[in-house]
């Protein structure tokens, strides 16, 4: 079946938009057209064996028996029907329309059955004969010839992603949610896929496929298409988990009318509700909500990460509440199948991220843990910067990520990092923050580039290779050192360090406080360059005054702090015979993994503040992948004499202008 037949039959489904108007809202078209054609389908398969399946729910009527699976048999598919009712009678009878549509649609299996009730399926049919319109929309419906002889599964797939985007497109506030641009779609399953074309292209091929935020399945089946593409003969078995009713509805349907089975797509959070535990896949994809919080599983995921750590999904770390994203990767990731002693088995992942989880997070965060994760248990591939404005919600940049647990032996220990910010067209007409796409050429370009990125980066006479980095593993790390300097003090009573005095808990709780704080203000514009000459001097006013000096660690270091002012040629203060340091002066510093950081300290730090010192105790290991920082490169401004004389030129331009306004 070519194209024109493809668009000609969508057409033809999508015609039943000219009896919605005025009744329905433009992007509400799909919510009836996407069911209908759904039933259509699932009618037209069983058609064959509908009177079959009638006779044996006959047989078992009454009896004990699990009929669900002498049903499926008598239909010969993972759904049936048990009733002799058709689309062609409903619409006979327009008076009951209503009525024998929904026992018909009662009369479904159960996994057919829901997947129409999540498309909210009763309501559209009471909504319709309101409107007087139901039984012509059915008799639209039964018009439409798709038979399983006529149209096979996969070109009915590609009949039903027409209607999905065009439904997609009617309604751009979800757009960006549930649906992901093709041409994006059709990348990433190219740099997922491509590397294993060889293995792919033999007979018997088996291969299976997850997305954990499915969406309406264009990934699954662009990925599906893309394999069966390299092997006709290939069983691809496409599995996925979405929260979101109808795009799970969506992307059951489109299963089940491609011949899959319709249960292998999960309804639910895949944090909380996982819908395929314990399973493991071949290739795992995803373009999960960008900076989406995850406040509502909090409490499911926190269960995990404490009862089950390494050994549940999460055990790496949790990132900060508003954003999932790096939760949906130690899912996936958690999904790969092992590899085995002879280098067989493994997976390969791919999923879209915002820049956020490249750097978010502090050294030793569990954002940083995860990328510490990955990166020592040596997963990432590559990482891919796309262009912005690619995606229908939100014009911000995206990246793909690429792991696997089973690199090939030049890639092992290694990290690309690739620059296709560049490789864009401007669209004839924006779909939202979507103004820009890739085009053929392009993504064939990016493909092949990504495929020779080793040898691109190598090769510093290739026209691309500022496109390509190369990394080590290690080279993300670094070590976050806290720099310490001493603290020191210098002994002032002023009225304000007297006003301090004062406030603090340790003199309020003095017997006789005000007299204390009168005492020590007869020292007041006195001026000490140690504390122990300060406490002298103190002490004695005190005493003086008829008062006790009072004792305690915490009413020392109460006057110390108060009195004390910094001054730095004033007195370095000791704590358990070594400076004490002071928390004002203190700075961190980020040292490469693998440096020598009292190296770095002599080096670096000790030529400006020769006093500094590293407290080992607070260093922590960090890793952070800073992309853009990799792939800047410096320019300069233009020479002043440059600017001077195209100031000078449009002074010029200016004169001519208002000479001739003059005239």
């Amino acid at each position: 079946m070519n194209s024109s037949k493809h668009t000609e039959l969508a057409n033809h489904a999508w015609s039943v938009a000219d009896l919605l108007r005025g009744d329905y809202k433009q992007s509400d078209y799909g919510k009836v057209i996407l069911p209908f054609t759904v039933l259509r389908r699932l009618e037209c398969v069983l058609a064959p064996t509908r009177e079959k399946v009638a006779e044996r729910a006959a047989e078992l009527a009454g009896q004990e028996l699990d009929e669900d699976r002498f049903l499926r048999k008598a239909s010969g598919h993972s759904f049936y029907n048990r009733s002799s009712l058709t689309l062609r009678k409903i619409a006979g009878d327009p008076q009951n329309a209503a009525k024998n549509l929904q026992l018909y649609v009662g009369s479904f299996s159960d996994n057919a059955r829901e997947v129409l009730e999540k498309y909210e399926f009763n309501q559209q049919i009471r909504k319709l004969d309101d409107a007087k319109l139901l039984y012509q929309v059915i008799g639209r419906f039964t018009d439409l010839d798709l038979r399983p002889e006529v149209v096979s599964n996969h070109n009915m797939g590609y009949i039903f992603e027409e209607l999905i985007r065009r439904f997609a497109e009617q309604s751009n506030e979800t757009a960006g949610e549930h649906f992901t641009p093709r041409e994006v779609i059709k990348l990433m399953v190219n740099l997922l896929v491509g590397p294993d074309a060889d293995a792919l292209s033999l007979p018997g091929t088996v291969r299976t496929i997850l997305d954990p935020a499915c969406g309406t399945g264009g990934m699954l089946s662009a990925a599906e298409d893309h394999i069966t593409a390299l092997n006709p003969g290939a069983e691809v078995k496409a599995y996925g988990q979405e929260l979101n009713p109808e795009s799970w509805a969506i992307c059951r349907s489109d299963l089940m009318i491609k011949g899959q089975d319709p249960d292998n797509i999960a309804f639910g959070n895949s944090f909380s509700d996982d819908g395929h535990r314990r399973e493991k896949f071949d290739y795992l994809l995803a373009n999960p909500p960008f900076g989406v919080e995850w406040k509502k599983v909090k409490e499911d995921v926190e269960h995990e990460y404490e009862t089950l750590g390494d050994s549940g999904r999460f055990g790496a770390g949790l990132p900060r509440i508003n954003d999932g994203s790096l939760l949906f990767l130690q899912h996936m990731l958690s999904k790969m199948k092992p590899v085995d002693v002879n280098g067989g088995g493994g997976s390969r992942v791919a999923i879209v991220f915002n820049g956020s989880p490249l750097f978010s997070g502090a050294a030793e965060s569990g954002e940083s843990n995860i990328r510490r994760w990955i990166l020592e248990n040596d997963w990432l591939e590559a990482i891919v910067a796309l262009p912005d404005q690619l995606f229908y919600n939100t014009g911000i940049s995206t990246y793909f990520w690429i792991l696997t647990n089973r690199k090939s032996a030049d890639h092992k220990g290694k990290v690309v990092l690739l620059d296709a910010r560049d490789y864009w067209v401007k669209m004839r007409k924006s779909l939202g923050d979507k103004r820009k796409e890739l085009n053929e050429q392009q993504i064939r370009e990016i493909t092949r580039l990504y495929g020779e990125a080793l040898q691109v980066a190598g090769d510093p006479e290739h026209p691309l290779h500022g496109k390509v980095k190369v990394f080590e593993n290690e080279d993300f790390g670094y070590q976050r050192i806290t720099v310490e300097r001493p603290l020191k003090l210098r002994f002032d009573v002023t009225e304000e360090t007297l006003a301090a005095l004062a406030e603090t808990k340790p003199v309020q709780k003095l017997k006789h406080a005000e007299e204390f704080v009168t005492a020590v203000r007869t020292l007041d514009g006195k001026s000490w360059p140690t504390k122990s000459e300060a406490f002298v001097a103190l002490k004695d006013a005190v005493v003086a005054a008829g008062l006790a000096w009072p004792t305690g660690a915490p009413f020392a270091k109460a006057m110390r702090d108060t009195i004390g002012v910094r001054d730095v040629n004033g007195e370095v203060q000791l704590q358990k015979n070594a400076p004490e340091p002071d928390p004002d002066l203190r700075d961190f510093e980020n040292v490469p993994l693998g440096e020598d950081v009292d190296g770095y300290l002599k080096r670096e730090v000790l030529p400006h503040v020769p006093d500094a010192w590293i407290d080992h105790s607070k260093t922590k290991i960090g890793y952070e992948i800073p992309f853009t920082r990799q792939f800047y490169v410096y320019q300069p401004p233009r020479p002043l004499a440059e600017i001077d004389a195209e100031l000078k030129s449009l002074e010029a331009e200016i004169q001519v202008l208002l000479g001739e306004v003059t005239e």
